[in-house]
């Protein structure tokens, strides 16, 4: 089912143009990642959806009908600026996010202790917004976004600031949510964590999209063979551009992403003619993090021209 449906969504702001003709369609029961540097647009086009700013043109539905129409409880969302009341206690503001959202006075109480005992804070229920660390308040904030499994959740930047452990326990929140039918959104700049996460993705740039698919399909057209190989002494001096698009030489190793011709045995042989001590030869596909890299500065140096 089509669950999210952007059709030549414009917004600008003065003579800035923040989001040009945008056409965008998210299926349900994903996680669907919006990607784009500082700048390009995911925000507002994150506001438009969850109606925070009118489009200038264009249209958007969400389960094929307007924003208006919708439940309050059929969507979740997640700012980036983080908006708690820092004077509310924990379960309370939870308690209150969850009756708004349709849930009696106490199926909410009992709701919100539970996911504050889910995210390690239960014994923080009874405790003022503003006395929490700011990684604690984002637990809360993710809560308030996720603990009614609404139908479609918009998560702008859920990792931003965590640590190691509060990214995996946020992971898994996100995940548990897919598989209790929530279709999300989010935005963020962590690649690796949208490969693990995401099984679509769009990528913004300028305020439009440039990529839009599969992550698997995206990273076979646009992706080129990667070759890290570290040696048992210093790098063979050769001609690594004839084998490579890029080459990062270090003490000890190399990473290469091969051009599209080229096969990984010829380097081999030649770094075997050249009595090079291979300790470690891998061979991958470019991650996603290097393809955004790639697209977006292909993209500058179109406009440059």
């Amino acid at each position: 089912m089509n669950v999210l449906n952007l059709r030549e969504v414009c917004k600008s702001f003065g003579e800035k143009k923040a989001v040009d003709n945008v056409a965008l369609e998210v299926d349900g029961n994903q996680i669907f990642g919006l990607l784009g540097p500082n700048g390009a647009g995911k925000t507002t086009l994150i506001r438009m959806i969850m109606g925070i700013y009118l489009p200038d043109s264009g249209s958007i539905s969400i389960f094929q009908k307007k924003l208006s129409e919708l439940s309050d409880g059929e969507l979740g969302y997640l700012p980036e600026e983080r908006g708690l009341y820092p004077k509310m206690k924990c379960a309370d503001l939870l308690a209150f996010f969850l009756e708004l959202k349709g849930f009696s006075f106490r199926k909410a109480k009992t709701k919100a202790v539970e996911g504050l005992e889910k995210v390690g804070l239960k014994e923080y229920a009874d405790k003022k917004v503003e006395e929490l660390s700011k990684g604690m308040q984002q637990k809360v904030q993710l809560l308030a976004a996720l603990n009614h499994y609404p139908k479609l959740a918009i998560l702008d930047e859920p990792f931003s600031g965590l640590d190691p452990v509060n990214v995996e326990l946020f992971k898994e929140i996100i995940k548990e949510a897919q598989n209790k039918g929530t279709t999300v959104v989010l935005s963020s700049h962590q690649m690796e964590l949208v490969e693990q996460l995401c099984h679509k993705i769009a990528l913004i740039n300028k305020g439009r999209i440039v990529l839009n698919g599969d992550v698997g399909e995206i990273r076979k057209e646009y992706g080129s063979k990667e070759v890290h190989i570290e040696f048992g002494n210093a790098p063979p001096q050769i001609n690594y551009d004839e084998y490579a698009e890029t080459a990062k030489i270090e003490a000890s190793s190399v990473t290469l992403s091969l051009k599209k011709n080229v096969s990984h045995k010829a380097l081999i042989g030649k770094l075997w003619e050249k009595g090079a001590e291979i300790v470690k030869f891998e061979v991958g596909t470019s991650s996603l993090h290097d393809i955004f890299v790639k697209v977006v500065k292909e993209g500058e140096g179109k406009n440059e021209n």
